[in-house]
C-alpha cells in the first residue's frame, strides 16, 4: 500500500469532504481517503498495483465541483 496527499480546491464543508472521499473510495484499489477542506487536501492510501495517482485525481475532477492536482 502507498499513501499520497492530493491537493483539492473547491471543498468548503464536511459534505464536500464526503463527496471527495466517496469518489476516491469508489476507485478499485483505494483503501482509505481522508479529506480536509480547511487545508485543501486529501490523504489517500491505495494499492499502487491497481491504481495510479493520476487516476485518483481524475476521480475527484470528474465530480466537477473540485479541482485536484498531484
Amino acid at each position: 500500500m502507498k499513501t499520497t496527499t492530493l491537493s483539492v480546491t473547491g471543498m468548503k464543508c464536511s459534505h464536500c469532504e464526503a463527496n471527495v472521499q466517496n469518489a476516491l473510495l469508489a476507485v478499485p484499489g483505494v483503501k482509505l481517503a481522508k479529506a480536509d477542506h480547511a487545508n485543501n487536501k486529501v490523504d489517500v492510501e491505495y494499492d499502487e498495483q491497481l491504481v495510479k495517482p493520476a487516476q485518483l485525481a481524475d476521480a475527484v475532477n470528474a465530480l466537477g465541483s473540485y479541482e485536484c492536482s498531484l
